[in-house]
């Protein structure tokens, strides 16, 4: 029996997103993927690993195969995949999850190591944002889909979504400066561990590097996106020391 020991977490790869160099950073992930050990426990995708995503019943978007190929290596060997949809991918339905991948959703909490994690991409989560959480409903709401997939040619749907993405602001190269404890997040997570005990609350979204002791203890942890050729961010949890780790390198 493996010792499995080693947990996982990454987001905001934004593959196939065409600026600074997509090839690249498909091939940084892919990387990233096979240095994971086969005896590792688990490995949590926190959204927006696709910069854009959508899956009929029976047609899925091109490419991606080195990815999937090392998805299922992993899956294979024994360790957990879990993704949680990030807001550019998140029409994913049963292809992931026919592979072998859990898709959950946010604020999720487990216990591992003898430590309790929340974790979510983090995007509306908080006070404010009125029209993005509107929007945000919108986009999950099954009838909408179901409405999107019957009237739209996969064509032109794709060509929407991909131009909707080009115009976020990861694709115009805007830096997103983490308000601090005025950020909703921050607020989220405060009234979050305060409401129960948690450790570490770990999210992506905000393309940006956050680390933050909440007043009772708790650790705020955001993680960078890899659209930075020179930075390829992860965090790795311990098991057995009960540590946390945040890499901005793939060894």
């Amino acid at each position: 029996m493996p010792d499995r020991h080693l947990i996982y977490f990454v987001s905001d790869v934004h593959l196939g997103l065409d600026v600074a160099d997509p090839a690249g950073r498909e091939a940084r992930f892919v990387r990233f993927l096979e240095s994971i050990p086969k005896d590792a426990a688990a490995l949590y995708m926190l959204g927006d690993i696709w910069d854009f995503w959508y899956e009929y019943r029976d047609l899925v978007p091109k490419g991606y195969v080195r990815v999937f190929a090392a998805l299922m290596d992993l899956i294979e060997a024994g360790v957990k995949v879990y993704f949680f949809q990030g807001n550019h991918d998140i029409w994913c339905y049963h292809y992931f999850s026919d592979m072998g991948i859990e898709i959950l959703q946010q604020p999720y909490v487990m216990e591992a190591g003898g430590k309790t994690f929340c974790l979510g991409h983090g995007d509306g989560l908080g006070p404010g944002h009125f029209w993005y959480k509107v929007m945000r409903k919108t986009f999950r709401c099954k009838f909408c889909q179901r409405m999107f997939s019957a009237l739209l040619h996969p064509t032109l749907a794709f060509t929407i979504g991909k131009g909707w993405s080009r115009k976020s602001r990861v694709a115009r190269s805007e830096e997103y400066v983490f308000k601090g404890e005025s950020e909703p997040l921050y607020k989220f997570a405060v009234d979050f561990s305060r409401d129960r005990k948690v450790d570490y609350l770990v999210f992506g979204h905000f393309h940006t590097s956050v680390d933050m002791t909440l007043p009772d203890g708790a650790r705020l942890i955001v993680l960078k996106d890899w659209m930075d050729p020179q930075s390829s961010s992860f965090m790795v949890f311990d098991l057995m020391s009960g540590r946390v780790g945040i890499s901005q390198n793939i060894e």
